[in-house]
């Protein structure tokens, strides 16, 4: 079965910066657009990140210069490298796919506070 799993939350300064992972199972993972999405409290869930299958990437305009999105198909792996982090970036992310359903991971909770 499809199954996504992120790590590399944590609690780090303004300012500073976090690499999450989310590794895949269950799927031809290089066949997949992979998306991250996040959510902060009592907030909806809010798009954040894309990359295609040639590795393209697409940023929403809140977070474009400070994450960058990667993935490494032989580990079946997507990254989301997050830098100049800012307290309002504080949410639980999740990466997604989609092909015949949505698939989601349980998330990574990430907390920017001094």
């Amino acid at each position: 079965q499809v199954q996504l799993v992120e790590s590399g939350g944590g609690l780090v300064q303004p300012g500073g910066s976090l690499r999450l992972s989310c590794a895949a199972s269950g799927f031809t993972f290089s066949s997949y657009v992979m998306n991250w999405y996040r959510q902060a409290p009592g907030k909806e869930r809010e798009l954040v990140a894309v990359i295609d299958i040639g590795g393209s990437t697409f940023y929403v305009d809140r977070v474009k210069g400070r994450f960058t999105t990667s993935r490494d198909n032989a580990k079946s792996t997507v990254y989301l490298q997050m830098n100049s982090l800012k307290p309002e970036d504080t949410a639980v992310y999740y990466c997604n796919t989609r092909f015949l359903s949505d698939y989601w991971g349980k998330g990574t909770l990430v907390t920017v506070s001094s």
